[in-house]
């Protein structure tokens, strides 16, 4: 039996019932995929309810205000797919009358939509034979041909995107596509999959060559840049404290945080205090040890020095009000842990 039949076949028997593979209603598949970008089912499906639940449709979300989404958002990372998700939203809405495109070229223009996005909603909503490519996908097919080029070359994705457009059912690509994914994230487990159980595994040549695990290649990134990131956390005598909104291009842009001092090296309750040119009572670490928050391209060794002082320096909020604005989760776990 050829790969694309037994796949489907075993897709059909195996498959989780999630809330989106129960409609072809392109908001709702769109807004699934770009959650589960970068995002594990078991992660995104809370975030998928919570934003089904607050915008039940593009026009809702369209008229949503950025913070708020972003504070829907808060948890999952990669804000900028976020604001992307809204700036579509808001696109579809005013451009397009509210209705989506209905091929893979139309849905490519959407902002945040990629290949994979495009292929997934152009398959699963209007039957287009369009192949998706993404993590599971590379893993299932890297092994089952034994392919050696790394996926994250220019070359490894032209040719992993051919081949899955050969072998994908051209009758059913909603499922093919579906399957191939859930194959991977269920049986073609990055790490230890059950080979001995797989139904591919009397064609799979990395099982027959017995290199399973040193398939698929990938290119190594290079190593995260360290930052030592030093937030100010001001509290005054009326219970209120600085939150600043970050309008820099990076990946928290919109999101809030307290006074950040950036330094080269970790900083000693002496270097910080020449650093802050404004009265105050007390200095005090919160964190003895720098907690570290990795991202994909830097980490960051950060303290939160705690500061009282009988009036604040910046224009504050009250400290009862925090939770109500969107903060990047090195901040939002602080807040929770401090609890003020």
């Amino acid at each position: 039996m050829h790969i694309t039949k037994i796949l489907t076949s075993w897709y059909s028997d195996n498959k989780r019932e999630l809330p989106w593979r129960r409609t072809k209603n392109p908001y709702y598949i769109w807004l699934s995929e770009i959650i589960l970008q970068q995002t594990q089912v078991k992660q995104g499906l809370p975030y998928y309810e919570a934003f089904v639940s607050e915008y039940p449709n593009v026009f809702d979300l369209a008229k949503a205000d950025e913070e708020h989404v972003l504070k829907l958002w808060q948890g999952l990372g990669y804000y900028s797919r976020a604001r992307n998700l809204h700036a579509s939203a808001k696109f579809i809405a005013s451009e397009l009358d509210g209705e989506f495109p209905n091929n893979y070229k139309g849905l490519l223009k959407l902002k945040g939509v990629g290949d994979y996005t495009a292929s997934a909603i152009a398959s699963i909503c209007f039957g287009e034979v369009a192949a998706v490519v993404d993590g599971n996908v590379y893993r299932v097919l890297s092994r089952y041909y034994g392919i050696h080029t790394p996926i994250n070359s220019t070359q490894g994705k032209k040719e992993f995107k051919a081949l899955a457009q050969e072998i994908i059912d051209r009758k059913n690509p909603a499922d093919f596509n579906q399957a191939i994914m859930e194959f991977g994230a269920m049986q073609c487990k990055p790490n230890n999959p059950d080979c001995l159980i797989c139904p591919l595994n009397k064609s799979c040549q990395a099982f027959l060559e017995q290199k399973v695990s040193l398939l698929p290649i990938k290119i190594k990134a290079s190593k995260p840049t360290k930052k030592h990131f030093n937030y100010l956390v001001y509290i005054n005598n009326d219970h209120e404290t600085i939150l600043e909104k970050r309008e820099d291009k990076g990946i928290w842009q919109n999101l809030y945080q307290f006074p950040l001092i950036e330094s080269n090296k970790s900083l000693t309750y002496e270097e910080l205090k020449t650093m802050i040119e404004f009265k105050v009572n007390d200095i005090s670490l919160f964190n003895e040890e720098s907690i570290v928050h990795k991202l994909s391209h830097q980490h960051l060794h950060t303290k939160f020095w705690i500061i009282t002082t009988d009036r604040l320096p910046d224009k504050g909020i009250s400290v009862k009000d925090i939770h109500d604005y969107p903060t990047p989760i090195l901040i939002k776990n602080f807040i929770d842990t401090f609890k003020f």
